[in-house]
């Protein structure tokens, strides 16, 4: 009789390696993101509030293009599509050459991640339904901040194991493009299918280039810029152009190139070189513009916060996340017979859900594109998800700080070297290191497979 299917079991050694070093990247990012913010916050609610707001609102670009949009506007617009071609790439890497290319694993971060965005948007509706206009922002709480979560992670010093840091990473890029498919189907005021046709040319060819292993960013940067320029014309939202051209880059090498053994392809060279901007430029950038409302003192944090919009937003990131995410994996449990791995518990569930309530980046773009920046509802959107963060971040800490002392054990046990072969033990147990390209590598391989970092070229 075969053992029985273990959910938030310990992955690949080949994977680990990679998602430990790419959450280290998105950890400093987060910590970015709050410092913006929290600039954005307090410099909105001093006395030199004006000129926030007047830089903020100074337009910049050709207006011949349609392109003199505020920068408030073009870090949403621009810079968020660099936030995104970043998701692209990783969500595309994880199902094609990921630990997620099995369809049993990939099961529960996408069920998850359609729990923790349905639930939220279902309580923020039911409490709208007398809004003339609140309806409009049902998509706000649905979305998950992995930096910001992240972040919080690394200031309370919990040492979550890789299989949830890596389920909650995972859960976070499927939540990404389920929030890039709502903002650009529900989100899409007016269309112009002229400009979208004609997008599909540079973007035809920058994949074509791509596919042909070409790298050379003057050729690359100018047609990923034409497609985003004819995206935003078309009246789609340009973010949407970031996610279709990751979707281009190919995840494996080429067998000119050595084959999937010889290193990583092209998908991880771009999103190494692209994610440092993204998380360290474009997403805090993002949040200076974006999160600075002025309150008002008690009474107007009081007024905003008692409106139905702000009240739906903290309810569905505090309460809609945790119910969607532990809902999701209870069901995933129940019909598939699976257990919870045997070092974790269902409390760890339930504060990894509440951690995922942490809505912040994309939340705040739903905001504005729902009731337009600027708009009194759009300050009570900001309020709300800010409160809703805070309070959904105070919730994990108190669920999983008291779990610390076993997730130390767990990360000591992940790490021991006994034979200093370069590989834990606890993955030599598992009799070999599945490879993220190749399912039947061996330990020996992978340690090989680990030393080839030159990019595909």
């Amino acid at each position: 009789m075969s053992s029985p299917t273990r959910l938030f079991a310990r992955g690949t050694y080949g994977e680990a390696t990679r998602i430990a070093a790419l959450l280290r990247k998105e950890t400093v990012g987060g910590v970015l993101l709050i410092i913006g913010a929290a600039v954005a916050l307090v410099w909105a609610n001093t006395p030199w509030a004006d000129f926030y707001e007047g830089l903020r609102d100074t337009v910049v670009g050709p207006a011949s293009l349609h392109l003199d949009l505020s920068l408030g506007t073009w870090a949403a617009d621009g810079l968020l599509a660099i936030f995104f071609f970043v998701a692209g790439l990783e969500l595309k890497r994880e199902f094609v050459a990921g630990d997620l290319r099995d369809p049993r694993k990939a099961a529960l971060p996408v069920a998850a991640a359609v729990g923790g965005m349905a639930v939220p948007a279902i309580i923020y509706t039911v409490i709208n339904l007398g809004s003339e206009d609140g309806l409009t922002g049902w998509a706000i709480p649905t979305a998950t901040d992995i930096a910001f979560a992240l972040a919080v992670l690394a200031v309370i010093s919990t040492h979550l194991p890789a299989a949830l840091r890596t389920f909650l990473l995972t859960l976070a890029i499927v939540d990404d493009l389920l929030a890039i498919t709502i903002i650009a189907i529900f989100y899409t005021s007016s269309l112009s299918l002229g400009p979208l046709a004609l997008a599909l040319v540079p973007l035809a060819l920058f994949g074509f280039c791509v596919q042909k292993r070409i790298r050379s960013w003057w050729i690359l940067l100018p047609l990923a810029a034409v497609t985003w320029v004819l995206v935003h014309e078309s009246g789609v939202h340009a973010t949407v152009a970031g996610v279709l051209l990751a979707f281009t880059v190919p995840v494996v090498r080429s067998q000119a190139a050595g084959g999937p053994d010889a290193g990583p392809g092209l998908a991880e060279h771009f999103e190494h070189r692209i994610r440092p901007i993204s998380a360290g430029i474009a997403v805090p950038v993002f949040a200076f513009f974006s999160a600075g409302v002025t309150v008002g003192g008690l009474s107007g944090l009081g007024a905003s916060l008692t409106d139905s919009v702000a009240v739906g937003i903290v309810a569905g990131l505090v309460v809609g996340k945790a119910v969607g995410i532990t809902g999701a994996t209870w069901l995933v449990s129940r019909f598939t017979r699976a257990q919870l791995d045997t070092d974790l518990r269902w409390p760890d569930v339930v504060g990894l859900s509440l951690l995922a309530g942490i809505g912040f980046t994309v939340s705040l773009l739903i905001g504005e594109l729902a009731f337009g920046a600027g708009s009194l509802r759009d300050e009570h959107v900001k309020v709300g998800v800010l409160t809703g963060t805070l309070i959904a971040a105070l919730l994990a800490t108190a669920v999983l700080k008291p779990r610390d002392r076993t997730y130390r054990r767990i990360a000591e046990a992940e790490a021991r070297d006994d034979d200093g072969d370069g590989i834990p033990d606890v993955y030599q147990e598992q009799g070999r290191a599945v490879d993220q390209t190749s399912p039947r590598e061996t330990v020996d391989e992978a340690s090989r497979r680990r030393r080839a970092t030159e990019p595909e070229g």
